[in-house]
């Protein structure tokens, strides 16, 4: 009968690659677990729907603001030819912000009779929306970052230009 002589390297090899492999099958079990899902497409999935949800709460408030030029330009006629160009602006930022063509929004409160307090209930509307989109950056990915950064930055504008007095 012949003796197998085990040498300590031949042993702490055998015990490494035995480890190694335990740890290898044990990163593709952990994707088994998950319905066959691994974590980082887990990890993914739920980065896109928080993405999906922050692009669809901005987009709504955009698709707002852009429906309160409407109301104020249907009430007061003699501001259209004003506000005209900052709706169609809102109107792109709702647009670029859904990725497609966003609902309209429930109605709003009543317009103003008085078209300089119109134009003051707008401005803030902008402030509002403006600042929401600035608040939502620090929960965006890179990309809808920068656009939030840019469509905050225009409606800042849109407030600026509406609470300016004309000829000024």
């Amino acid at each position: 009968m012949s003796r197998t002589v085990t040498s300590r390297r031949a042993a702490l090899a055998a015990t490494g690659a035995a480890a190694a492999a335990g740890l290898l099958s044990a990163c593709s079990d952990d994707g088994a677990q998950g319905g066959g899902r691994s974590t980082r497409e887990r990890e993914r999935a739920q980065k896109a729907r928080a993405e999906a949800a922050l692009r669809l709460r901005t987009a709504a408030a955009s698709a707002e603001l852009r429906d309160r030029y409407e109301a104020v330009s249907l009430r007061h006629p003699g501001v259209r030819d004003r506000l005209a160009p900052l709706r169609e602006e809102a109107a792109q930022h709702a647009a670029a912000l859904a990725g497609t063509r966003p609902r309209p929004s429930p109605p709003g409160p009543p317009v103003p009779a008085d078209p300089a307090e119109a134009l003051g209930e707008l401005a803030a509307t902008a402030r509002r929306v403006s600042d929401g989109q600035l608040a939502a950056l620090t929960a965006a990915p890179p990309e809808l970052a920068r656009l939030l950064a840019s469509v905050a930055a225009a409606g800042a504008v849109h407030a600026y230009l509406l609470t300016r007095r004309e000829g000024a």
